[in-house]
């Protein structure tokens, strides 16, 4: 017959695997809404030059309209709004610069980086907390894990066995440094 202490220890792993799936989609849709938005601010750019150029009064746009924004329909203002320059994870691709992300995910990239070129594998959220000089405590640790999942999402990291929560630089990543 199981513990009561197994059985808290199982419903409270389930729980937490729940959590974490929860999150990684939550960050997945967050990353889809970010490109979605940019592609529809590019194509209202597009229109308000097709609309200057083809103006029959030499560029004057008085008269055309203008899609109005969803987010100022009273809907729900997204996410983006109210979050600090720079604290969205764009998804990794060629030829983007560590300096898009924050200061707290450059230093997760370069403290990995660093690891990477000398050879010395990868490292858990613990361990990242003792290298920042942080307090190894579960706040902490928690944070770092979840900024640390985030990259892995989005293609900056890679997690080597997912659930252990040791961290290496993405494929695609190591070896360019901070000018990747």
């Amino acid at each position: 017959m199981p513990s009561v202490v197994g059985l808290l220890e199982q419903h409270e792993l389930a729980a937490r695997c729940r959590v974490d799936g929860l999150r990684e989609e939550a960050d997945r849709i967050q990353a889809e809404l970010a490109v979605a938005e940019l592609e529809w601010q590019e194509w209202v750019v597009a229109r308000r030059q097709v609309d200057a150029v083809l103006a029959p009064d030499c560029g004057s746009t008085a008269d055309t309209q203008d899609v109005p924004d969803p987010r100022a329909a009273g809907g729900p203002s997204a996410p983006r709004e109210s979050a600090k320059p720079k604290s969205q994870v764009p998804v990794r691709r060629e030829g983007l610069a560590w300096s898009v992300l924050s200061v707290d995910y450059q230093r997760i990239l370069q403290a990995l980086s660093d690891r990477d070129r000398l050879h010395q594998g990868p490292l858990t959220c613990q361990e990242l907390a003792a290298v920042f000089g942080l307090d190894v405590v579960p706040a902490k640790v928690e944070a770092l894990r979840s900024k640390a999942k985030r990259l892995v999402v989005r293609g900056w990291l890679a997690e080597r066995q997912p659930g252990r929560g040791r961290f290496t630089l993405a494929q695609s990543v190591a070896g360019q440094g901070g000018a990747s």
